[in-house]
């Protein structure tokens, strides 16, 4: 087992990984020459699953941008598969998108913002799950924006 780090030398480390993966290296994204079908890459995903529930998956996909995010995580897991990686590995409950995270309160009546969904959980890249998160609050804001009252200061949804 590793021996334990202070505040001070994580701090030390992760400035010395943003140093090898910068922030910036994650702010674009171009699509390699010989990246996978998307839709070929759900077909193949389809296999393991129940025949009579594909055409239910695939309805509820349809519904808006954000729940074709969730629905289609093997899209994005190959896609940033390919991305810069600080080598961080966390455990990851579910995939990045703004529906497996919620508030709660504490028994101190605090709120809590934390992960809530817990049915599947692998190791995963950190670079992974945080660039995978801001596409799904985009889209999700994008398509809830007409029921939720907009913070001062913030662009309007086109």
């Amino acid at each position: 087992m590793a021996e334990a780090q202070t505040f001070d030398q994580r701090r030390r480390a992760g400035s010395a990984l943003r140093q090898q993966v910068p922030r910036s290296s994650h702010a674009f994204w171009d699509p390699p020459a010989r990246r996978p079908d998307p839709v070929g890459l759900l077909a193949d995903d389809d296999r393991r699953r129940l025949p009579d529930l594909i055409p239910v998956r695939y309805g509820r996909m349809l519904v808006s941008p954000f729940t074709f995010l969730r629905g289609s995580a093997v899209v994005m897991a190959n896609d940033l598969a390919r991305t810069p990686r600080t080598g961080l590995v966390v455990q990851a409950c579910g995939d990045a998108h703004l529906g497996n995270f919620g508030v709660s309160g504490t028994p101190e009546r605090n709120l809590a913002f934390d992960v809530n969904d817990f049915d599947e959980t692998l190791p995963a890249p950190w670079s992974g799950m945080s660039n995978g998160l801001p596409p799904a609050l985009s889209w999700r804001r994008r398509t809830s924006a007409s029921r939720c009252r907009m913070l001062p200061g913030w662009p309007a949804v086109p």
